[in-house]
């Protein structure tokens, strides 16, 4: 939401001129309780900054925040997929469907009907659900 991202910016932004400098950022960071070296917030600042000014604009600062936010998911989504790969062999099988289902409070799953459901899924047809196939599904 935009206001939050503003709100992030004008904490960082001490001076008001709506760019966030590698000194604010070191400046901020300090206060919030860790050690940061101006030289640390000067690589973070060139691996964010989109137009080269040394400076994080508030889109910079979008970018950054919205890609925590799909780390995070990706994280969320490989301790499902492990929930549910409870053999341990990186794929989801029907088997390991139903026994989910199952803990989960569904006893009625069939092989069978987990068979059709990991089909539906299953982009290369080999009858189970890999990572990027489990991804696909929770979208």
């Amino acid at each position: 939401d935009m206001m939050e991202f503003e709100r992030v910016l004008s904490y960082f932004d001490e001076d008001g001129d709506g760019k966030i400098s590698p000194n604010e950022l070191r400046s901020r960071m300090v206060k919030i309780g860790g050690e940061f070296e101006l030289k640390e917030a000067e690589i973070a600042i060139e691996s964010l900054d989109s137009d080269g000014d040394g400076l994080l604009s508030l889109e910079d600062l979008i970018k950054l925040m919205e890609s925590g936010c799909e780390d995070e998911k990706l994280k969320d989504l490989k301790e499902a997929f492990e929930m549910y790969d409870n053999e341990g062999c990186g794929v989801i099988t029907p088997k390991s469907l139903k026994r989910m289902l199952k803990k989960l409070g569904d006893s009625s799953k069939s092989i069978e009907d987990c068979k059709l459901m990991i089909g539906r899924f299953d982009l290369n047809g080999d009858g189970v659900l890999s990572f990027e196939e489990f991804r696909i599904m929770m979208e």
